[in-house]
């Protein structure tokens, strides 16, 4: 029998059960809309603080002092993305090419090249900027270098295989792969705003993830092999944290409960020193607050 969920039951099932690539889809939403919710709140309220934070966190700074400056942009930005048209033509293609490299390899595999393949293009560009265009400033968003890696992989590993474009021209994935390739070397330069460098850094780490396959040499089964570690490392911090604060908790509480018990002792000792009469009201207060909740 088929069980019927709401959208956010079904996104938490898609989180914790569903394909990597279903994973990253949720998660380039989720942030696309987390930035733009900061966004409105700024357009509502007339403050600049919120776009300012925005580009801060979400965006990677192109510029080698600004990336230095601000390095979490290298990985918060390959989830990012501002404008509408961009998302979802990233997110089609990244559907599309992420079930297929999950046809081939493992989920952890598919996570490590987006990962590995956005943070090489996003020093692509950055090493470019500051080679060529020093004087310039510019910011890269978007999850492009990452999908580029994606599908350099798959058109390294299976180039014969035929996608069919619009449902209906086949076309081989090694011929699209190098229509991509040409169009970013043809844009290298122009002001059409498509950050070329990070495309082509991420296709080149698609193209070195499927070198010695199978192999000890293969480094994407070194850098999934890291991203494992890394993984484990965190959930037993985490885990570690969690058993502190529970035991921590557990020890407040039987303090506080002894701390009332040793004050409950005394008040009643006065009482049968010196009698009712002789407690404070806070004494008085605190004892009929006892017997309550005895």
């Amino acid at each position: 029998m088929m069980q019927n969920k709401n959208l956010f039951e079904e996104l938490k099932h898609q989180l914790r059960n569903g394909t990597m690539t279903n994973r990253l889809v949720i998660i380039n939403i989720c942030t696309f809309l987390c930035i733009h919710l900061f966004l409105a709140v700024g357009k509502i309220t007339g403050s600049d603080g919120f776009e300012v934070f925005v580009r801060n966190i979400f965006t990677l700074d192109a510029t080698l002092f600004g990336c230095l400056l601000k390095p979490w942009g290298f990985l918060t930005s390959i989830f990012s993305h501002f404008g509408l048209m961009h998302i979802i033509y990233n997110l089609i293609f990244l559907y599309f090419s992420g079930n297929l490299f999950e046809r081939y390899f493992s989920g952890r595999k598919l996570l490590t090249i987006y990962l590995f393949g956005g943070l090489l293009g996003g020093l692509s560009e950055v090493i470019s900027s500051t080679l060529f265009f020093p004087e310039e400033f510019h910011i890269v968003v978007g999850a492009s270098g990452s999908i580029m890696a994606i599908f350099a992989a798959l058109a390294f590993y299976s180039p014969n295989t035929k996608i069919y474009l619009f449902g209906l021209l086949p076309v081989r994935l090694f011929v699209l792969a190098l229509f991509f390739f040409a169009k970013d070397l043809i844009g290298i330069g122009s002001a059409d705003g498509t950050a070329h460098f990070a495309h082509l850094g991420g296709a080149l780490f698609g193209l070195l993830a499927m070198q010695n396959l199978n192999t000890e040499k293969n480094i994407l089964e070194k850098l999934e092999n890291f991203v494992v570690v890394v993984h484990t490392r965190i959930q037993k911090i985490t885990r570690k944290k969690v058993k502190e604060k529970k035991r921590k908790t557990f020890e407040d509480i039987n303090h506080e409960k002894k701390k009332k018990h040793d004050e409950t002792d005394r008040i009643l000792d006065k009482i049968s020193k010196s009698g009712y009469d002789a407690l404070s009201k806070e004494e008085k207060d605190f004892l009929f607050n006892q017997s309550k909740n005895a």
